[in-house]
């Protein structure tokens, strides 16, 4: 029997009520969330299945808003039913689990899930359903016609036809050659106002909203991760904390320069002992007055800064009070000036004798920005550098925090394109390679992996641009749901490029194909803007629990 958007509904609902369940029983287990850390997995499966649930409700109104605008082909809903299926699939799977571990059981699972919900569920994943959605992809070599309103469909063309045109043809070259970005791309992004999409008109934006910004960001990432994907994401980070804390001064000082591409940000928040713990950073800033100027020294290490080379300023969070036990309350976010350079490895001295090394860390992957261990002898910068000035002092660890949750949403936007490009790369080589004596796209395996593929894909990206609007209706409100979208978008890119990778066979381990680049490229995702189990137990563990 063919799935119906009816089953679909069904099994949402299904889902829904089990995961509702498990919430309860997980608030009871964790004491309202402040007990999580004594019950860590469970509340991994939780927060996962809640992410699932949320990604599947966003499939069905993207496809109830397609059908209202008459766009609702038939494939499309195809694809909204399989990726429900498969969400819920996971979903159920995921908290059977834990039931007893929840105080559920069995009879709760088959409350939620009965014998004719899970043959529905099994309609929405059905071999025939995923072969049918894999054969159009081998037919239309994978292409993303996710439908958008004019305006959206207009950028994702532009930026599809720049990315196709000036980042794609230099992709593999850079990756192979570990290059630094070249400063073409960043001058032509520039042009076309990218670096401003999320900066108001009045600051030298062009303030066009967070799903342009995401949708810049997913062809971009489609293209290249590491060479164009990542590149309006430092920006961005910094100018959530500038517009969230920083002065006006600083707001017209330093915005207009982002948004023009003058100057390339880093952000430097990691530390070689410290990671997901923020609050514990100890790289400090002290008050001193250098050659007459106010402001503050900066002493200690940092690691893990994007594009630290090239960036012509670090955002960076400092330890300015040394009562280490006010944690979060004793750190400020300052921009830190540094000239600019493309080499791998560099050392600046200031006149008044500050001094700053800086050695890119070699990464299977993700080359073209660099990630840099940084280490602060005395360096200086004037009072007016740290955001807020006096009444930012102790408020960076927010500052900051406001900041990742942007760069969680883009990462999201990247995780979809990255997955997006493993999947048109693929169709392509199933078409064209031949076995048996046919082409591979022609198998039933192929097929139902390319479906697959496909349904992960549209719930990633029916997660990822939700969470786009939900921000520029109130960014602190959706801070959890773009940490779900990042989590899941990126567990996608990294789900579908391994498939990719295996169906190129024995050429998907060789560099002469853009598949072993996209493959090494996604094992990153789900490590930074947030570490894979931080974001489940410290960010949309604590939002479903309580805490």
């Amino acid at each position: 029997m063919t799935a119906s958007l009816a089953d679909a509904r069904l099994v949402l609902e299904a889902g829904s009520r089990l995961l509702a369940d498990s919430v309860e029983s997980a608030k009871r287990l964790t004491q309202g969330g402040a007990d999580i850390d004594d019950h860590q997995v469970v509340t991994e499966r939780v927060a996962y299945a809640a992410t699932e649930a949320v990604a599947a409700h966003e499939v069905l109104a993207e496809l109830e808003r397609w059908r209202a605008e008459g766009k609702a082909t038939a494939i499309r809903e195809k694809t909204a039913i399989a990726a429900v299926g498969e969400l819920m699939t996971n979903l159920s799977f995921r908290l059977s689990g834990v039931a007893d571990e929840l105080g559920l059981g069995d009879a709760a699972v088959e409350r939620s899930f009965p014998a004719a919900v899970r043959n529905a569920l099994r309609r929405t994943t059905a071999e025939s359903l995923l072969r049918e959605l894999g054969a159009n992809v081998a037919a239309t070599r994978g292409a993303n016609d996710w439908a958008l309103d004019e305006t959206h469909e207009q950028v994702r063309d532009q930026v599809r036809q720049f990315a196709a045109e000036e980042i794609a043809p230099h992709a593999e070259h850079i990756h192979r050659s570990d290059e630094t970005i070249p400063e073409s791309f960043i001058e032509k992004m520039a042009e076309l106002g990218f670096f401003g999409l999320s900066i108001p008109e009045a600051y030298g934006g062009v303030e066009m909203g967070n799903l342009a910004m995401i949708l810049t960001t997913e062809e971009l990432s489609r293209a290249s991760l590491a060479a164009a994907g990542s590149l309006i994401t430092r920006p961005e980070i910094l100018t959530k904390a500038l517009m969230g804390g920083g002065t006006e001064a600083q707001k017209k000082f330093w915005l207009p320069k982002l948004a023009s591409g003058e100057i390339m940000a880093g952000i430097s928040v990691t530390e070689p002992d410290i990671g997901s713990d923020v609050a514990s950073v100890k790289c400090r800033a002290s008050r001193a007055t250098v050659g007459g100027v106010e402001g503050w020294l900066i002493d200690g290490p940092k690691a893990w800064c994007t594009f630290a080379g090239r960036a012509n300023v670090l955002a960076v969070l400092l330890r300015t009070d040394a009562d280490v036990s006010k944690g979060a309350k004793g750190l400020s976010l300052f921009v830190v000036p540094k000239p600019a350079t493309r080499e791998h490895t560099f050392e600046f001295t200031q006149p008044g004798g500050g001094r700053l090394v800086g050695k890119a860390d070699a990464t299977p992957g993700y080359r073209g920005m660099h990630s840099y261990t940084l280490n602060f002898e005395r360096w200086f910068v004037p009072a007016d550098h740290l955001v807020g000035e006096a009444a930012g002092e102790g408020r960076g660890f927010y500052l900051q925090m406001a900041g990742f949750a942007a760069g969680r949403l883009q990462t999201g936007g990247r995780g979809c394109g990255l997955a997006q490009a493993a999947l048109e790369e693929t169709a392509k080589y199933v078409v064209d390679r031949k076995q048996f004596e046919q082409p591979i796209s022609e198998f039933q395996l192929t097929q139902y992996t390319l479906g697959k593929m496909t349904a992960q894909i549209a719930g990633a990206r029916a997660i990822t641009y939700a969470a786009a609007r939900a921000f520029d209706e109130d960014e602190r409100a959706a801070a959890p749901l773009a940490a779900q979208a990042k989590l899941l978008a990126c567990d996608v890119a990294v789900s579908t490029t391994q498939s990719g990778q295996l169906m190129h066979g024995g050429w998907g381990y060789a560099e002469e194909y853009p598949i072993s680049r996209y493959v090494v490229d996604a094992t990153v995702l789900p490590i930074f803007e947030g570490v894979k189990p931080i974001l489940e137990l410290k960010v949309i563990g604590k939002a479903i629990l309580g805490a």
